[in-house]
């Protein structure tokens, strides 16, 4: 499932084709996804022009003229393409697509269909069953050493875990998860309020500068994603730890290797002798 970074990096793929744009046409090709599309879907985004594209955790928001916001999520295999011109026919997983008035068209494709999309008042975004709760974003002001020390503190779940709580910090998912930790030396078995709080704060640059270098990259081609210009992302070919079970440990002057467990029935990768 794309996580922030893939995320952030389609939207920022977006943002020149789409923000300002009218939205002429929206072909709503089936009754929804994951959940049922709202009512009226085509009718309410038809002639709404796009004022501006933001993220919220995993989640694309487009600010429409109508007051109102699109919410997207991109699921399992979702992808948001975009054609300039010559537009390919519309192919069998392509259940939404927008033409704007510049002439570019946005497809959403989604083979498995575990993606979503739904409208809400732009004024109530934040009180949006999908939105509310969310924890702050990892990349913003919001997020700092005292709040994930605070957000810790007392804490008995494992620390793996406690980073993929979305109500703790906003948009973190398995990969660069893994990638922190062994950034930061932290068993992903370790109790989070048991980690002394000099370093917890630790990860809160690992886990910056991880997502900062995600996005640099693309995000992480796995399976399905792309971006939305249909190219792969790239971040994958820098993983340290993630999806490297038996090779050696890639910290120098440490000889162990990297070991496969599995944590709430994801798999977790991480160094037995550099994280203790």
């Amino acid at each position: 499932m794309p996580e922030l970074p893939e995320v952030e990096t389609v939207r920022r793929g977006l943002l020149p084709v789409m923000e300002g744009q009218k939205i002429i046409h929206a072909d709503i090709r089936r009754e929804g996804l994951r959940w049922p599309f709202p009512e009226r879907m085509a009718a309410r985004l038809n002639g709404a022009r796009v004022l501006g594209l933001r993220r919220r955790s995993k989640y694309i928001l487009a600010d429409l003229s109508t007051d109102e916001t699109l919410i997207i999520h991109l699921g399992m295999s979702g992808r948001m393409l975009i054609s300039a011109e010559n537009h390919a026919e519309i192919a069998k997983h392509d259940h939404v697509v927008f033409d704007l008035e510049n002439g570019a068209r946005i497809t959403f494709n989604d083979t498995r269909r575990f993606g979503m999309m739904d409208l809400c008042a732009t004024n109530k975004v934040t009180q949006h069953r999908m939105i509310a709760g969310l924890g702050p974003e990892p990349l913003s002001n919001d997020f700092s050493e005292p709040v994930l020390v605070a957000a810790l503190k007392g804490r008995n779940m494992p620390i793996k875990s406690a980073l993929l709580d979305q109500k703790i910090v906003a948009g973190l998912g398995n990969i660069y998860v893994c990638e922190v930790l062994f950034r930061a030396k932290v068993n992903p078995l370790q109790k989070a309020g048991k980690i002394p709080a000099n370093r917890v704060g630790e990860l809160v640059p690992h886990i910056r500068q991880v997502l900062d270098e995600a996005i640099n990259s693309g995000g992480s081609s796995l399976k399905d994603y792309r971006q939305a210009d249909g190219e792969l992302g790239y971040f994958q070919h820098a993983f340290r730890v993630y999806g490297r079970e038996g090779l050696p440990c890639t910290e120098i002057g440490c000889d162990g290797q990297i070991v496969r467990i599995v944590q709430s029935g994801r798999s977790t990768f991480y160094c037995a002798q550099c994280q203790r």
